[in-house]
């Protein structure tokens, strides 16, 4: 009897700090994220408020917002209407589900409009509750990169350097409209007056990705 309970102290010690173990790594990315999501915010750069229009002014934009009422819901896509007309409103992993708003709320939403969709980057409640979806809300979720930010290690945005960059490129009307995990989503102007959506990447280089 001796001999078996000298056998099993062991395999009963190791199960006990395996399950330490596991529970540990599990407790510790939440306990830093849950302490990283203010250091996170912080991290990110403040999106540029874009008044919003009719319904029925909407335009291929790369920066662009309009204000009703949610009419229908399909998934991660809605309908929102005013007294012009209505907008299909596509909101990414964000919205699936169709939980991200509810039929009938008062809504704007900012965002890209392109081929008849308005693409949300950020959709405010009528309480004034902002609501951060697509590429504006930083690194994509599970990724080293977002899992840094959660932290306070992320990459952060020199925004004054990157807007007089941008400047110096020739741009105007610069709206910040997004952040990635090394970059910024800019819409502006080229000298030609139609408007970009510009890459701008923390190191100062600019891209273009659209002329609307």
């Amino acid at each position: 009897m001796d001999g078996t309970a000298t056998d099993l102290t062991p395999k009963t010690t190791k199960r006990s700090s395996r399950r330490t173990w596991v529970a540990g790594a599990i407790a510790a990315p939440l306990a830093y994220g849950a302490v990283g999501l203010s250091l996170a915010q912080n991290n990110a750069a403040t999106l540029t408020p874009v008044a919003p229009v009719a319904i029925s002014a909407l335009k291929p934009s790369a920066a662009i917002a309009a204000k009703g009422e949610v009419a229908e819901i399909y998934g991660n896509k809605f309908i929102v209407q005013d007294g012009s007309g209505k907008a299909l409103v596509e909101t990414g992993r964000s919205g699936e589900g169709g939980t991200l708003v509810k039929a009938g709320e008062a809504v704007t939403v900012q965002g890209r409009f392109e081929n008849g969709f308005l693409h949300a980057m950020v959709i405010t409640r009528a309480d004034g509750t902002r609501v951060v979806v697509g590429p504006a809300g930083g690194p994509p979720p599970g990724t080293l990169d977002w899992a840094k930010d959660k932290v306070g290690l992320g990459a952060k945005a020199d925004v004054p350097k990157l807007t007089a960059l941008v400047e110096a490129a020739g741009y105007s009307d610069i709206r910040i409209m997004g952040q990635g995990p090394r970059h910024l989503e800019v819409a502006a102007r080229g000298a030609d007056g139609r408007e970009r959506q510009l890459h701008v990447g923390f190191d100062g280089q600019v891209r273009e990705k659209r002329v609307f």
